[in-house]
């Protein structure tokens, strides 16, 4: 990002993930979170998510109302606006807290977060397409157990994480 005195920065420090902006319209599954959720005061544990065709259609877990009056903000609330991955080699998951404050948490595990996405992560003919909400929360959802598979244009399969680390050029 770029101050208004025009210094090129990063705000999230320290800065363990490789995020992206995914399809808000492509999300089908049910994904788990691997820590606990702190939305507004409210703790969340065993948090999952089960998505159809882009939007959550079910949340479950203790204190999992605060997640679902949230995700009913307004449309895109219930849409994916980051993915973003982060492997087992993480400072902030070495000290085996859970901060509850996200600049933190989300660099201790791979995670989603439900709401707007960040539009400085695709070139200017998808904008218009990205996930726009008045939210963004993130969930994490990495663990060494996780495995992420990549697919090239072509439909290739390409390992990207397998057992929590990056196989990219091994």
């Amino acid at each position: 990002m770029q101050t208004i005195d025009g210094i090129i920065h990063s705000p999230n420090l320290p800065t363990e993930e490789v995020t992206t902006t995914p399809d808000p319209m492509r999300a089908d599954g049910i994904v788990t979170a691997t820590k606990p959720l702190d939305v507004a005061g409210t703790v969340i544990r065993d948090l999952q998510i089960r998505f159809e065709g882009g939007r959550v259609v079910d949340v479950q877990g203790e204190n999992a109302d605060a997640l679902r009056s949230r995700i009913a903000k307004d449309d895109g609330a219930s849409r994916l606006g980051e993915l973003a991955l982060v492997d087992r080699e993480g400072r902030i998951d070495k000290t085996g807290t859970v901060f509850f404050n996200t600049l933190l948490d989300e660099n201790a595990a791979s995670h989603l977060a439900l709401g707007n996405a960040y539009a400085t992560h695709v070139g200017e003919a998808d904008r218009d397409r990205i996930n726009k909400s008045a939210i963004h929360v993130d969930f994490m959802i990495g663990s060494d157990d996780v495995t992420v598979t990549g697919l090239t244009k072509d439909g290739a399969e390409v390992p990207i994480l397998v057992g929590g680390s990056w196989q990219l050029g091994t």
